[in-house]
């Protein structure tokens, strides 16, 4: 039987949905910098970004692209965060 229409890659053969890493490998090239970032460049770019956002001259194709490097510079800030918070309960 031939296929009209590509089906979606988002289930494997178990059902189960793929891995966040499946989902944007591109993304994640673009941000694979961000692991190995302090916790201040990260912020200091995070919150540039959070202004270029609020300025509202960004286009729809870059403000997205941005906002998934805001997720990624802000996840790696809380894991810095939550790592020296456990060094300091030891």
């Amino acid at each position: 039987m031939a296929k009209d229409t590509p089906q979606p890659e988002t289930v494997d053969t178990e059902g189960a949905a793929p891995a966040a890493d499946d989902a944007a490998p591109a993304a994640d090239d673009a941000n694979a910098d961000v692991a190995q970032m302090s916790y201040e460049a990260a912020r200091d770019e995070l919150v540039d970004i959070v202004a270029r956002l609020e300025n509202g001259q960004v286009g729809l194709e870059d403000s997205m692209g941005l906002w998934q490097r805001g997720e990624v510079l802000a996840a790696h800030c809380a894991q810095w965060l939550d790592e020296a918070e456990a060094k300091l309960s030891e």
